[in-house]
């Protein structure tokens, strides 16, 4: 990983879950989002049309596969797909299950506190993480 004061490429971005040449996965450490994960390049590029069509393809390919594992086991409402890149110009996806008791609902997770988060809810989907990294660490680049 290249790249002069880029968090991204500084860091890994969370705990890493799959990695391989082009990209990783990571598992964001958010108290308030358990199932919070981030697909990365490697490579310091800012905007998905820079990369080529064939690596545009793996790594949408990639978050497809994270969305459905974290739809498969989290059991989200709504799942979030954003990839800004303004704070952070170094591309990468964040793919973030979504509940309409979590603390910013219909809000995104940016946004305005909506409520007081439900402990018996937060405990409920981290206990539900130990599935969901096994099922990331299985993920096919392909």
């Amino acid at each position: 990983m290249t790249g002069v004061a880029c968090e991204l490429c500084a860091q890994e971005g969370g705990e890493v879950m799959y990695q391989d040449a082009s990209l990783r996965v990571v598992l964001v450490d958010d108290a308030n989002y358990p199932g919070f994960c981030r697909v990365i390049l490697q490579d310091h590029v800012a905007e998905m049309t820079e990369l080529s069509p064939l690596m545009r393809q793996v790594m949408m390919n990639v978050v497809w596969q994270v969305e459905l594992a974290v739809r498969d086991i989290m059991r989200p409402d709504k799942i979030n797909l954003a990839a800004f890149g303004n704070m952070v110009p170094h591309l990468h996806w964040h793919v973030i299950p979504r509940y309409r008791d979590d603390l910013h609902f219909p809000a995104p997770v940016w946004g305005q506190e909506q409520r007081e988060v439900d402990a018996q809810a937060i405990a409920a989907r981290r206990a539900l993480l130990p599935q969901l990294r096994a099922r990331l660490q299985n993920l096919q680049n392909a």
